[in-house]
């Protein structure tokens, strides 16, 4: 490259390799940048011109990297590391000024505790900051984690994860849920109406707690009737208003949803699970990374809100 290729590059263009490169799509790396495709595009094509290379080919399923591309990919993200270090130094995180975006994963009921509370720190503040909120899913969270798809998760885990770095927000158990009114709702709960009960399913197969709970059974000589997989608490809720199922939910999701649901102890014991915030451990020393859990951290310490209680005369008809 050139004298004049070097000064033609900049930050914004090395920012769309590096996520073209992780995402292997335009309309993903745009989604990633919170960009338009065509701002996306026309960064590909200048940097194109810089490096007098195709970069990235397109297929039908997305784009690929080219030989060069695929050489170049550590050291752009090595230079976009050392900048992002070099401005650390310089100053410290502001939540007012910063435009950043931070990437979290976690489950819909994490989403509900966390998200609306940060959107009034970042609004309080009059914060350019963006939230990215995905559900955990079948990937490796220590993998995403570390390459920086993602600054932090908050997960539920009945053993303690040694890949990544973690500060447990709280503890809780687990416990048994219908819809209120079920035809078994008054009849003690035993081990071969769990069984029976059709039961609904948070990601089954890829679950310690699941893993857990067939291990039990199975020593007893019994199996439980999984009948429904999905990827969000607020499904299961939806089935469980709707059918004649049940779901094993830890005790504060299920208490979330106390109006809707019938909440039984199991007929057998499980270890308590911990809600936790998890971190890559390259990441420990980020202002950014390190203001948000500490924003994240207050939330779960804070003590839950009650609903205010209308005076007698507040509701007395005029």
């Amino acid at each position: 490259m050139n004298q004049r290729d070097i000064r033609s590059l900049d930050i914004g263009m090395l920012r769309t390799f590096d996520a073209l490169m992780r995402e292997r799509s335009v309309s993903r790396a745009a989604d990633r940048l919170f960009l338009s495709q065509p701002a996306v595009s026309a960064s590909l094509n200048r940097l194109r011109e810089t490096f007098g290379d195709a970069l990235f080919t397109r297929t039908s399923h997305g784009v690929l990297p080219t030989v060069r591309a695929q050489a170049l990919a550590p050291q752009v993200e090595k230079v976009l590391a050392d900048i992002a270090a070099l401005l650390d130094v310089e100053q410290a995180f502001d939540p007012a000024t910063s435009t950043r975006v931070f990437r979290i994963a976690g489950s819909d009921h994490a989403s509900a505790l966390f998200l609306a509370p940060l959107g009034q720190t970042l609004a309080a503040c009059g914060s350019g900051i963006r939230i990215v909120w995905e559900p955990t899913g079948s990937w490796s969270l220590q993998e995403r984690l570390g390459r920086g798809d993602l600054d932090v998760a908050v997960v539920a885990r009945l053993v303690m994860p040694r890949d990544m770095e973690t500060h447990v927000l709280y503890e809780d158990s687990y416990v048994y849920a219908r819809r209120k009114g079920h035809p078994l709702a008054k009849k003690k709960l035993t081990v071969d109406m769990f069984c029976e009960t059709p039961q609904i399913f948070l990601g089954y197969g890829s679950s310690v707690l699941d893993n857990t709970i067939d291990e039990l059974l199975a020593r007893q000589g019994r199996q439980r009737n999984a009948q429904f997989a999905v990827t969000s608490f607020g499904q299961i809720i939806h089935q469980l208003g709707h059918s004649d199922h049940a779901a094993v939910l830890g005790r504060r999701v299920a208490i979330a949803h106390a109006d809707q649901l019938d909440i039984a102890p199991l007929p057998f014991e499980l270890p308590k699970y911990q809600s936790m915030l998890c971190w890559d451990a390259r990441a420990a020393s980020d202002p950014g990374i390190v203001w948000l859990r500490q924003q994240i951290v207050q939330i779960a310490n804070a003590p839950p809100k009650t609903p205010r209680r209308k005076s007698p005369s507040s509701t007395r008809k005029r």
